[in-house]
């Protein structure tokens, strides 16, 4: 797998942190909708204190009937997760998770074998496993393994952001967002992928620097 797109989004969160947040829903036409998009990436503690989630959302703005029924994860797209546990900027370890057949294959936590604009699937990986992609309108499906949780599938745009107003405040005719606005995402939906992993498998005791990069297959 090369990268061809890019770091897309990107945020720095403390291990003991509740949330971080980076959005991205505007993009160059070349990208835009398009199955390597990536729209969101959260990092946040989990129901379980002693894990973290990392969540990425791609494929933005599907509409909630057959755009929804109809999206699928692009099998020569690789979603992976980095994560700097050194302060350095670079990853020391990643969390790959690529479609297949109908499901979502999970590899790592693990260290890279390279570092940059290229990976390779970790099959090596001592973690890895995978979980079914669950369809849309259905219930969720979730897999398990030695610690970690998986989700992969379509679900409702989580992201909160009232672009009328914006471009009113842009445009001078306004100083401040309405308390709560409008919802310009409201009945969009997204494909997500969602991995929890305890805390001591991502290593370090402080803060850590996470993003999330899509890289399609050359």
């Amino acid at each position: 797998m090369k990268k061809t797109k890019f770091l897309m989004a990107a945020a720095i969160v403390g291990i003991a942190t509740l949330v971080a947040v980076a959005a991205d829903h505007i993009d160059a036409p070349a990208v835009q909708g398009g199955t390597s998009d990536i729209t969101d990436f959260y990092a946040f503690q989990g129901e379980n204190t002693s894990n973290i989630a990392f969540v990425a959302n791609v494929q933005g703005l599907l509409g909630s009937g057959s755009d929804s029924q109809n999206a699928a994860f692009d099998e020569n797209v690789l979603v992976e997760f980095n994560i700097d546990n050194t302060g350095d900027n670079v990853e020391d370890l990643v969390i790959q998770a690529i479609a297949r057949d109908g499901k979502m294959y999970v590899f790592g936590p693990t260290a890279p074998s390279q570092t940059g604009l290229n990976s390779t699937i970790a099959t090596n990986a001592a973690n890895q496993f995978s979980v079914d992609i669950t369809p849309y309108g259905q219930s969720a499906i979730v897999g398990s393994s030695g610690g970690m949780m998986a989700f992969a599938g379509p679900r409702d745009d989580p992201f909160f952001m009232d672009f009328a107003q914006y471009s009113q405040i842009i445009a001078g005719n306004a100083t401040s967002f309405n308390n709560p606005g409008a919802d310009t995402f409201a009945g969009t939906n997204v494909l997500s992928v969602v991995i929890e992993v305890p805390k001591s498998m991502i290593g370090g005791s402080g803060t850590i620097n996470t993003w999330v990069e899509s890289k399609r297959r050359q």
